[in-house]
């Protein structure tokens, strides 16, 4: 696992709750490193918006409301929804047949609970749409936010169920696409979007919705 990912899972389990300064030297010392290798952590998680750096004081956990979390999942649902949408229309055979093979080795992942593995993969899956879109711009726009939201996406696979419903949804989304079928790929990765948020409010406790 990466240190940025250590670092994700410290803030994650809630050790330390939103808002808190992340020391450089205890994570140093925690994770066996140099503090240019947790400097150089903690600038890619601000890039992707989970830290803060303020100069002169240090990088704190970046915080996110409630309503700011629904706002991202609904952008982030009707952006992936219409990467599928192109994808079923543009992509190349080859391009099909590599999301179909990754597909495949995900549903090994399932049994053993191999979260990181899955996780691994799901990122894989979704660029590989982002990608078979074939519009730079909207690929590059949705790898941002999916780079944002990747802490609580990461997350979501923890609660209950979650790898094997999550492998339904990309059936579904698979399927649609390899038949060329843009109408069922988008509504398919519109509700596998809707079905992350309902995990990771589970997770957070701002549901009491359970995930399908």
């Amino acid at each position: 696992m990466k240190l940025a990912e250590k670092i994700e899972d410290i803030i994650l389990t809630g050790e330390l709750p939103a808002g808190s300064k992340l020391d450089e030297m205890v994570l140093a010392r925690r994770f066996n490193v140099s503090r240019t290798p947790i400097r150089e952590a903690l600038r890619h998680l601000a890039s992707t918006g989970m830290v803060d750096l303020i100069p002169n004081r240090g990088a704190f956990i970046a915080t996110l409301t409630p309503e700011q979390l629904h706002e991202m999942f609904v952008a982030m649902a009707e952006m992936e929804a219409t990467c599928a949408r192109l994808a079923a229309i543009s992509m190349t055979p080859p391009e099909r047949q590599n999301l179909q093979r990754l597909h495949d080795r995900m549903a090994q992942a399932i049994e053993p609970n191999d979260f990181f593995e899955f996780g691994e993969m799901n990122n894989a899956f979704h660029l590989m749409i982002y990608r078979g879109a074939h519009n730079h711009y909207l690929e590059q726009a949705t790898t941002k936010l999916r780079q944002r939201l990747s802490l609580y996406r990461r997350s979501q696979f923890r609660t209950k169920s979650r790898l094997a419903n999550s492998f339904a949804e990309h059936d579904a989304v698979t399927k649609a696409i390899l038949s060329g079928d843009p109408v069922n790929a988008h509504a398919a990765m519109l509700r596998h979007v809707d079905n992350v948020e309902i995990s990771v409010k589970t997770l957070l406790g701002q549901s009491d919705e359970a995930p399908s």
